[in-house]
């Protein structure tokens, strides 16, 4: 068996590459009982890298990853409107253009809030609840993830 501390260096490059391709914050990998974990922040720090054999895998579970907006939880008021994919999401419908909405704008059911660009598309985040917007939770141009909220509405 090999040292736990062998790593697949091209393995590796090529999960990294494609957390940037995809704009995914961490990708596992597991094949014949080794595992690697490579996670990166949101701001683009350098991915980390986490090797585990089977023993190891097995006596020590990864902690979860919390964010601040999960931390500040409890000052938010509101319903969340989530992303429906993993993309880039931008909050105007191009640059320089005024964003599609704003804190305190009043939204309707189906209206288009924002986008996300994912392999090279363009698609609309639609609002899946009427009211009145009270927090945006994203920055334009940032990846965001599946389920990730984007806005609270009241």
């Amino acid at each position: 068996m090999a040292n736990k501390f062998d790593i697949n260096s091209e393995l590796v490059k090529k999960l990294a590459d494609l957390l940037d391709e995809t704009g995914l914050c961490e990708i596992e990998f597991e094949s014949t009982g080794r595992r690697i974990r490579v996670a990166r922040s949101i701001g683009g720090a350098v991915p980390a890298v986490t090797v585990a054999s089977p023993a190891s895998a097995a006596a020590t579970p990864m902690p979860p990853v919390t964010s601040d907006a999960e931390s500040s939880a409890e000052h938010r008021r509101g319903t969340p409107i989530t992303s429906p994919m993993v993309g880039t999401i931008f909050l105007s419908p191009e640059p320089g253009a005024e964003p599609f909405i704003q804190v305190g704008d009043t939204i309707s059911e189906g209206q288009t809030v924002m986008l996300i660009e994912a392999m090279k598309t363009y698609n609309p985040v639609r609002a899946t609840k009427s009211g009145k917007v009270m927090q945006i939770l994203v920055e334009d141009s940032t990846p965001v993830e599946f389920d990730e909220e984007l806005l609270l509405v009241e």
